[in-house]
């Protein structure tokens, strides 16, 4: 019988919280001596509700302390979670050529976040910028009964082999992107995606290939929006 981690597919399941909750801050998860999680708390979680996690992976080459300034302001003003995952190797195993690693530390970061905290499943995005938006959008497609949204900032393609669930997914992408032809990632993801039935909200922009605080925003308020 084929391993479902091969596809793509997370075994994990929400924990009961038992562990006390972190203090606000950064958080290194020790889940590895190098290349470690991060978790970002805002001030005034509350124990007793349920709260949003945003999952965010980096781009090539980078690290969770590279993207994390671009969301954390906003998890501060609407107090919901951050998980910045770090790729195993320089980039997300999916991209280089097949599911591994990366996807069991993925697994075990939610299940240390989920110990600690009561996630929300209606608000628990994937959500990547380049290399991280691709990994976001294969495995929150592939595990759309775990993640409520997928968001996907300048990400070049997706590899799916299961669809599970019907997550809420936002994809925007620059004009001027030097590194990803917005034609064929952009726009070809987004018309696949609505053609196999999801809703999905695209936004162009005129930029290149980086992380627009503005784009942020409006992925957030995405992320957010009330009665989904």
């Amino acid at each position: 019988m084929l391993d479902p981690s091969l596809l793509g597919r997370l075994s994990f399941t929400h924990a009961e919280p038992s562990k006390a909750p972190l203090p606000p801050g950064r958080h290194r998860l020790g889940l590895a001596d190098d290349r470690d999680a991060v978790l970002f708390v805002p001030e005034g979680v509350s124990e007793a509700t349920a709260v949003p996690l945003f999952v965010m992976f980096h781009g090539a080459g980078g690290f969770p302390e590279k993207v994390l300034p671009f969301i954390e302001a906003h998890a501060q003003q609407h107090r919901f979670l951050v998980l910045a995952p770090h790729s195993t190797y320089p980039t997300w195993d999916l991209v280089i050529g097949g599911n591994g690693p990366d996807l069991e530390r993925l697994h075990q970061a939610l299940t240390e976040v989920t110990s600690r905290y009561r996630v929300d499943r209606r608000h628990l995005a994937f959500g990547g910028f380049s290399d991280g938006a691709s990994y976001a959008l294969s495995i929150g497609v592939t595990n759309g009964d775990i993640a409520s949204h997928v968001i996907a900032l300048s990400g070049g393609f997706f590899s799916v082999f299961v669809q599970e669930g019907t997550p809420q997914i936002f994809i925007a992408h620059g004009l001027a992107d030097e590194q990803l032809s917005i034609a064929t990632s952009g726009r070809a993801n987004a018309a696949k995606l609505k053609a196999a039935g999801y809703e999905v909200q695209y936004v162009e922009f005129n930029g290149p290939h980086a992380i627009q605080p503005p784009i942020v925003d409006l992925a957030v308020e995405f992320f957010l929006k009330q009665g989904q």
